[in-house]
């Protein structure tokens, strides 16, 4: 029961300013961690990336395995709770249709908080459709990857999930210094992403009022560039009747990627970042019945 108890206290604490204004957060101790492993071990080669994450993964384990010990739940639901981020994730997709309703100036900024392309010349609906994107990615990153790896093993496999998935947010990229080095940390991210995602995808297929075929959410989830990001967008596209994806730019350069759910409405506003929002509530409540379920089998 304590990954109930966590997916209920995050629904309803997020993350309180109050404590971390106080004490760092888990995730900035983390990338801390990460942080220096790149200084010290990030020479260029595949091996210095292997070893940040297996001492990741090792550390991981060997934390979650200490806490365990501790007697009780609390200790396990609290920081699964920490390491959870449903209230804090609808919060931000939230204040992007409140921030576009008011100027298209202010969507911008908003959604430049949750997002990693370009922001300047964006119009209300590529506004709209970065914010719905990233409630659908992050999800399933934030939300049911976790807890997935909560339910398998425990806080070892929730803490390893999460420094994993924090390393590939900070080297997993493509560029000249990270192209070897972050190489592992991207790969080990999109094995333990590999079924969450689908999960996430079929959540919200199974709560949308309006449901795509599973073979048009298995053609466009393909047209992604990453192997798991475009599960849980295939997913919400249709459910919203909107287009997702399509040209962006990233550091000046407009990149062009395939429309998802290419057939839907290419006009997406602050109405769809609504509807989002309450298809992001619907899932996890499905979430959180399944864990009930599971936990009382």
């Amino acid at each position: 029961m304590a990954v109930v108890l966590a997916m209920i206290l995050d629904a309803l604490m997020g993350e309180p300013k109050w404590l971390w204004d106080r004490v760092p957060h888990p995730a900035i101790v983390t990338g801390r961690a990460i942080a220096w492993m790149d200084r010290r071990f990030n020479t260029g080669t595949y091996a210095g990336g292997v070893l940040t994450v297996a001492l990741l993964v090792i550390g991981g384990l060997c934390l979650g395995a200490l806490l365990t010990l501790i007697p009780g739940i609390w200790v396990e639901v609290i920081v699964g709770a920490i390491l959870l981020a449903q209230k804090s994730l609808v919060q931000h997709v939230q204040a992007v249709a409140n921030a576009l309703r008011l100027s298209v100036s202010d969507g911008r900024a908003s959604v430049a908080m949750i997002v990693g392309r370009d922001t300047r010349s964006m119009n209300e609906p590529a506004v709209a459709r970065a914010a719905i994107e990233s409630a659908a990615e992050n999800l399933s990153d934030g939300v049911i990857a976790p807890v997935f790896w909560f339910v398998a093993g425990g806080l070892p496999g929730l803490l390893v999930y999460k420094a994993v998935n924090t390393a590939d947010s900070m080297i997993g990229y493509r560029t000249p210094k990270y192209l070897e080095f972050g190489w592992a940390a991207a790969r080990m991210d999109d094995v333990l992403n590999w079924v969450p995602a689908r999960l996430t995808a079929l959540l919200i297929w199974c709560v949308a009022q309006t449901r795509a075929p599973w073979s048009d959410i298995r053609r466009d989830a393909a047209l992604h560039r990453s192997p798991n990001a475009g599960w849980p967008e295939a997913a919400i596209a249709p459910a919203l009747d909107v287009s997702l994806s399509g040209p962006r730019s990233y550091d000046g350069a407009l990149e062009h990627f395939d429309w998802v759910h290419a057939a839907g409405r290419k006009d997406a506003n602050a109405d769809d970042i609504d509807a989002a929002v309450g298809l992001l509530w619907r899932a996890w409540t499905l979430a959180l019945v399944t864990v009930v379920v599971i936990a009382l089998l």
